[in-house]
């Protein structure tokens, strides 16, 4: 009897589909399954990715998923969850201190790439995750204002290396940190390449999880360098729905495709507009621009997001969305598609490609 509800609980746990994760669960977690006492059985979901949060949502809607597919109370669900260091292009080796580095960059400027990023790590860092964010933009540098360290600058213990400044439980190196906020950077492109290798390599960067590297717009030198020389785990798109913005959004993805890093997906910014007096929604940039692209392309739609004045005066603050308001509706837009982008990057790590490995243990 044993035997035969665990496999039967094997093969119903693969095939759940969450509505936040988009993908089965045989091919997102490792399964372990025990019997327990009687009839009935318990099984604990390794996920490869941080769910401090999510973690208990799923082991609800699984225990409720086995209850209505296998019987009530068969079976009890524990979610745990691991980081992963990810396969990069060309087998490079990781970055010291860091495990994995997630690029979030656009085709073009004021498309809210930046204003993403920030929330996307501090979406991943309240769900359990050790995160760093650097902006590689050289010439405009958005970071220390998001993150309310604007004016402070990091210190170098060993003269070699700078440590990075913490805010909001992230880690953050950024050009801003270097030079004054209104000094511009009048560099050409060897000189910023160099300057992002440094940023990059000499910073200690402690125990990171994921870090979340925030682009300059566009496929310059800076993109280029980091598709070249850098171990990129995967990359997100970020674009509006108005073609202007998808005929650049494109050519920034088939960038990274041209250079063997995984596009995780695609993220549509300022979906929606809400209007600060009433509420109302509305799709004043067009609508299914980025479906549009993730269909044509083959890489998944990640998520919507929306315009709200909230989200630039929040960023602005240096309290971004996630912090500022981490209950609230926008923010859980956040969670939600970080959740994604770490999932599809789960897709690359875990090999369960024959199922879930299944471990067999009496009480």
């Amino acid at each position: 009897m044993a035997e035969d509800l665990i496999e039967t609980l094997r093969e119903t746990l693969a095939v759940y589909t969450d509505p936040d994760l988009q993908a089965p669960l045989g091919e997102l977690a490792l399964f372990q399954i025990e019997a327990a006492d009687g009839d009935r059985a318990r099984a604990i979901v390794g996920l490869t990715f941080p769910a401090d949060r999510f973690g208990p949502v799923l082991a609800a809607r699984l225990s409720e998923f086995l209850a209505d597919n296998v019987g009530p109370e068969r079976c009890n669900v524990e979610v745990h969850w691991d980081v992963p260091t990810a396969p990069v292009q060309g087998g490079k080796s990781p970055l010291p201190g860091v495990r994995n580095v997630i690029a979030v960059a656009s085709g073009k400027g004021g498309v809210g790439k930046s204003t993403t990023a920030v929330n996307l790590a501090l979406a991943l860092a309240a769900e359990g995750a050790r995160v760093g964010i650097l902006d590689a933009d050289i010439y405009g540098p958005s970071q220390p204002t998001m993150l309310g360290l604007e004016g402070r600058r990091p210190t170098s213990p060993d003269g070699r290396s700078l440590d990075p400044m913490v805010a909001h439980g992230l880690q953050c190196m950024s050009m801003g940190f270097l030079v004054g906020a209104d000094q511009p950077v009048i560099w050409r492109g060897p000189m910023a390449t160099q300057a992002l290798n440094q940023l990059l390599n000499q910073t200690s960067w402690d125990d990171v999880d994921y870090l979340i590297v925030d682009m300059p717009p566009g496929t310059g030198d800076i993109q280029l360098t980091l598709s070249q020389q850098v171990p990129v785990s995967g990359a997100v798109v970020i674009t509006t729905p108005q073609d202007i913005a998808l005929i650049d959004a494109v050519k920034g993805l088939k960038m990274f495709q041209d250079v063997q890093i995984p596009v995780l997906g695609v993220i549509e910014n300022m979906s929606t507009h809400v209007c600060s007096n009433c509420g109302h929604e509305e799709a004043i940039f067009g609508t299914g621009g980025g479906a549009r692209m993730s269909e044509s392309h083959g890489v998944p739609l990640l998520g919507a997001l929306p315009l709200d004045i909230r989200i630039r005066e929040e960023a602005d603050s240096g309290l971004p969305s996630v912090v500022a308001d981490p209950d609230g509706h926008i923010a859980k837009a956040y969670m939600e598609v970080a959740r994604r982008v770490v999932a599809a990057l789960s897709l690359l790590t875990t090999t369960v490609s024959q199922g879930p490995r299944i471990v067999i243990e009496d009480d």
